[in-house]
């Protein structure tokens, strides 16, 4: 009778755990949101799933990988990210993998580099560009 006892007292703490177990699963499963693709419309309307980044030169959504490419000046590292620029009229937009915001450049006028603070955009063999007068990418 003792035997019979400790085993339906062992066999209902272990279903009681595997309840505990299988309720913990199913808060994780509803706190995950489901995601619908192509339903990521940033607050200019700009569909980042289909390349689309928002523009404050052209105030239009712009596919920033068809401007032109900045890539990383070889200092001897080797990196995975790039930048983009964009032009219009005597401005430039950059897009630095390491703003979250673009950045405006402006030059005086036509042959003249593009400036904002200690950051240049110069156009010699494709485009320099400089910070504080070190050159940190360049393109074509």
């Amino acid at each position: 009778m003792k035997k019979i006892m400790l085993f339906t007292m062992i066999a209902g703490l272990s279903f009681s755990c595997a309840k505990k177990v299988s309720s913990e699963n199913a808060v994780q499963k509803e706190s995950k949101k489901e995601v619908v693709t192509g339903a990521d419309l940033d607050s200019h309307g700009c569909k980042a799933s289909a390349g689309y980044t928002w523009s404050v030169l052209k105030k239009e959504c712009i596919r920033i990988f068809e401007g032109t490419k900045l890539s990383h000046y070889n200092d001897g590292k080797t990196y995975t990210t790039v930048s983009y620029v964009i032009f219009e009229g005597d401005k430039a937009e950059l897009f630095l993998d390491t703003q979250k915001e673009s950045i405006i450049l402006e030059r005086k006028s036509e042959g003249d580099s593009w400036r904002k603070g200690d950051l240049e955009l110069i156009p010699w063999k494709g485009y320099v560009l400089k910070k504080a007068g070190k050159i940190i990418y360049t393109g074509q």
